[in-house]
């Protein structure tokens, strides 16, 4: 085990899970500077690094050009569904008090990417009431994604 901790919104590491469950592992910085590409290749690396829980500001947001002084500026379209919030921000701490209270966690609490893989796997893949902002369709990828991604996570040495 590592002895470096990533501080990590709930939905950050679910969006990551999710993603490598659906093959679409971020490799390449994103144009926003945000850093998904070095927390996923971290976590790839090393299934039993430590997460801290952290619904602000994250190991992600950190380089982000929309993070100012801790708070997200970056906006979300309609598309999305009929009552997604305007700033992202207040819809990422909908999303990470849903995740927070599904999981049993709370700020600072720690435990390994893999306990955390764990933790979403005992818990269930019914996700429809933590995203249920956006259009079904959504959720049911995600939760599609995030249960291949547990899967082969949870698989890694």
């Amino acid at each position: 085990m590592s002895d470096f901790t990533i501080p990590i919104k709930p939905h950050h590491f679910v969006d990551i899970i999710a993603d490598y469950g659906a093959g679409e592992i971020a490799v390449q910085p994103h144009p926003y500077g945000h850093a998904v590409h070095t927390v996923t290749a971290r976590l790839l690396e090393e299934p039993d690094v430590v997460l801290e829980i952290e619904p602000g500001a994250d190991a992600i947001c950190a380089p982000c050009i929309h993070n100012l002084e801790g708070i997200c500026d970056d906006t979300l379209d309609s598309s999305l569904g009929p009552e997604i919030p305007h700033l992202k921000r207040d819809l990422n701490q909908l999303l990470d008090e849903r995740w927070c209270e599904r999981l049993g966690l709370k700020r600072g609490d720690t435990l390994t990417a893999r306990e955390m893989c764990q933790r979403i796997a005992s818990r269930g893949y019914d996700i429809a009431g933590i995203y249920r902002e956006m259009r079904p369709d959504i959720g049911e990828e995600k939760a599609h994604n995030l249960k291949l991604g547990v899967k082969k996570y949870l698989a890694l040495g």
